[in-house]
């Protein structure tokens, strides 16, 4: 029997993407199809290293080759990425993507959220850069043992000094913090602050990124003003804990990204210390300041629900260490690469929602 490469991607348009809804030949998402007698050879290109579906989708297409074409093809496929984006654009132009992570109310644990989601999205491939824009309280240098580490610099052909973030655990780190004293507070004005901001984006030579995760600090202040109207935002991640006081902070929290003028789009709700489990009984769930806080949230916004975050004791003292839980071959680490992986679905089903309005 001779194949062909009609057949194949004839086969191939019954896959389809269940989050873009299209299939996987109209999405140009198979590449380099090679045919040799019965083997069969192509790229599967997703949008995202941290797809997680891309088992699902690997055997879909093994299956729509061997059902529709011939049971007796052998099927080769090689899975690569190609990280979407929201829209062409000259300013940080290198950056796919710039994720907010956004509270109402300080405490909920924004940017431990934020370090170990930065973790799972580089283990999983993916280019990823860290910047920590709270400028109050900066606490990505402890989080990744980076207290007191200071960054160098290289100058441009055109006489610009660029700062070089800090790389550690393959990702791009950029804080207030490695340029104050960490014993010092930072008594700055609005305009101060937000112009500090400013220089952390495009003063620095974060290089090509998938993603660049930005710790906000808490509340909807100068700051929050100042990126959401000045870059390009890909989109939001909300981080609420359950109690009635911090649900209440998150929705203007919420709220703020779509005012006019704002607009940007909320890829879901993150509940932080959702439960709490002890180590002798992993299979109970104690649900300390209230159960479903965040679900009920999302589903009032209508955003998705990103999942729970349980308030265990090694995620706090991996941070401490400088050593985020993410890093480690844990059920903890685990929970954070299922994040992860929500996280990037959301963004590249944002993407396209953009491209075709």
């Amino acid at each position: 029997m001779i194949i062909s490469p009609e057949q194949v991607l004839s086969a191939l348009k019954h896959v389809e993407d269940p989050d873009l809804k299209k299939d996987l030949v109209t999405l140009n998402m198979i590449r380099d199809l090679k045919i040799q007698d019965l083997k069969v050879s192509f790229t599967l290109e997703l949008t995202t290293p941290a797809c997680p579906m891309k088992d699902m989708l690997k055997n879909a297409c093994t299956n729509a080759v061997k059902h529709l074409v011939s049971p007796e093809a052998e099927v080769e496929i090689n899975v690569t990425s190609r990280v979407t984006r929201p829209m062409d654009t000259t300013a940080l132009k290198d950056i796919r993507n710039i994720l907010l992570v956004s509270s109402g109310k300080g405490g909920v644990g924004k940017s431990t959220v934020s370090s170990n989601l930065a973790v799972a999205l580089a283990r999983d491939g993916a280019k990823v850069g860290l910047l920590d824009a709270d400028i109050y309280g900066p606490s990505l240098p402890t989080m990744f043992g980076l207290v007191g580490a200071r960054p160098n610099a290289r100058e441009t052909s055109d006489g610009k000094t660029l700062v070089l973030p800090i790389e550690k655990y393959g990702i791009k780190v950029l804080s207030l913090g490695f340029f104050a004293d960490p014993d010092q507070p930072v008594p700055w004005r609005g305009p101060m602050a937000s112009n500090a901001v400013k220089q952390l984006f495009n003063d620095a030579d974060w290089g090509e990124l998938d993603y660049l995760i930005v710790d906000l600090p808490p509340g909807t202040g100068d700051i929050h003003i100042t990126i959401t109207q000045g870059f390009p935002i890909a989109g939001a991640l909300v981080v609420t804990t359950p109690q009635q006081v911090a649900l209440a902070d998150t929705r203007k929290g919420l709220s703020m990204f779509r005012m006019p003028g704002i607009n940007i789009p909320v890829l879901g709700v993150i509940e932080n210390m959702a439960y709490f489990t002890p180590e002798e009984l992993p299979g109970n769930k104690y649900y300390l300041f209230g159960k479903d806080g965040g679900k009920q949230l999302a589903q009032h916004f209508e955003v998705p629900f990103l999942g729970e975050v349980p308030i265990v004791q090694r995620i706090s003292e991996a941070g401490d260490q400088g050593s985020p839980v993410a890093l480690e071959d844990s059920p903890l680490a685990a929970a954070f690469a299922r994040l992860a992986g929500r996280v990037a679905q959301q963004v590249a089903i944002s993407n396209a929602q953009t491209a075709n309005s």
